[in-house]
């Protein structure tokens, strides 16, 4: 009894800790995208025509990789050190088409996952086409470790599977571990030596910090939201609700951390069912999500209507936006009908999740309302903050 005791006041203590040592919003296409932070819209730009062209560069891949019988580095200046345990019983990775999980949530992940492969198909090319060595390294961690395969996928949405990433919080390696975590997992971090770029080092760490957050909050999606947030965040979240589902206590979540969630659902469920589709750059209309039906494709690329009318276009302006910006405020304040902006901006969700691709999104409304869209912008833009804050 007296162990348990202390286990707890343990994962209370480190849990604190580690909620704000591991709050560090990114996203793996800053990883991968040329210029993705330097070339940030400063301001509201209206444009005519057109997407912005892409660039992408291949993430790098391991230089190092530890023996199978590799022990984890001791921390400097570090008092405890969490090694996690091996016989945990977990639950298993919930992927798209699973409408037992999803419920009524289901059909709103199946067009999340299309609309994400569709705009993030080059960076998901580069991360395919890299990916043998550190699957193979981060496959055999977690399966020592006794974590679900699929959560190899987090790497991707952390790093794109670059081992030298740094972000601009300061984050670093593929599993983008803070310092202060990294340390408390048992990592060497220093001057002369970081072990969160060694390839089998940090996904040990990583895999002993998703078995803490899994034991403490018993579903994957809110251990990948806790690890994106840290663990007070969704805790604060779950107390708020009284539930612990993640769609439940997503909107008390941060911006960021929902999107993070959401865009490992699309990428696990990407990489494991849909990778076939990646070259594609889409998945075809006849595809079937749901693994409970037999699964009927042609596996032909779609052939996609005009997404709009010739009437739509000559009455359409795109206003470049950096910030997003609360869609039924937009549509009271400008007046325009909420089903025309949704169908006119279809994947407008991944920008308002930190998700899409630039840091920028080309909003479209029309023409006779963009004189009192700039004339309200900076209202829209500090109430929208204000909404979309009012729940955290």
């Amino acid at each position: 009894m007296q162990g348990k005791f202390l286990l707890v006041t343990f994962l209370f203590t480190i849990s604190a800790v580690l909620s704000k040592a591991q709050e560090k919003p990114q996203h793996y296409q800053d990883f991968v995208m040329k210029g993705s932070q330097s070339h940030r819209i400063k301001s509201d730009t209206i444009i005519t025509v057109g997407k912005p062209a892409k660039n992408t560069e291949e993430a790098a891949t391991a230089n190092t990789v530890a023996p199978a019988n590799a022990t984890v580095a001791a921390a400097n200046n570090t008092s405890e050190v969490f090694s996690g345990t091996n016989n945990q019983q977990y639950k298993h990775v919930p992927l798209a088409g699973e409408k037992s999980y999803f419920g009524e949530m289901n059909e709103y992940v199946n067009d999340f996952v299309r609309k994400y492969l569709e705009l993030h198909n080059q960076t998901l090319n580069v991360v395919q086409s890299n990916d043998a060595t550190p699957f193979s390294v981060i496959d055999n961690v977690l399966a020592k470790n006794n974590i679900p395969s699929q959560l190899k996928y987090l790497a991707v949405i952390e790093s794109a599977l670059n081992h030298n990433a740094v972000s601009h919080a300061g984050a670093v390696g593929p599993w983008q571990l803070m310092q202060s975590t990294a340390r408390m997992m048992g990592l060497c971090v220093n001057r002369h030596q970081d072990d969160r770029k060694d390839w089998y080092k940090s996904t040990d760490a990583a895999a002993r910090y998703l078995s803490l957050l899994y034991s403490q909050l018993n579903d994957w999606l809110l251990v990948i939201a806790a690890y994106n947030s840290g663990p007070t965040p969704v805790q604060r979240a779950i107390d708020k609700t009284g539930s612990h589902s993640f769609w439940d206590i997503k909107p008390y979540l941060p911006r960021e951390t929902q999107g993070h969630v959401l865009a490992f659902i699309a990428t696990a469920s990407i990489f494991e069912n849909l990778s076939k589709f990646i070259g594609l750059g889409s998945i075809p209309v006849d595809f079937q999500f749901n693994k409970e039906e037999p699964i009927k494709t042609t596996g032909k690329p779609v052939v996609k209507k005009a997404a709009f009318t010739d009437d739509e276009l000559k009455n359409m302006s795109i206003i470049r936006i950096s910030e997003p910006l609360y869609m039924d405020l937009l549509s009271t304040e400008l007046g325009i009908d909420k089903k025309l902006l949704a169908r006119w901006n279809p994947d407008y969700d991944l920008f308002v999740y930190n998700t899409y691709p630039t840091p920028y999104y080309s909003l479209r409304i029309p023409k006779d309302k963009v004189d009192v869209f700039l004339s309200k912008k900076d209202f829209l833009t500090k109430k929208s903050k204000q909404i979309f804050g009012q729940n955290l």
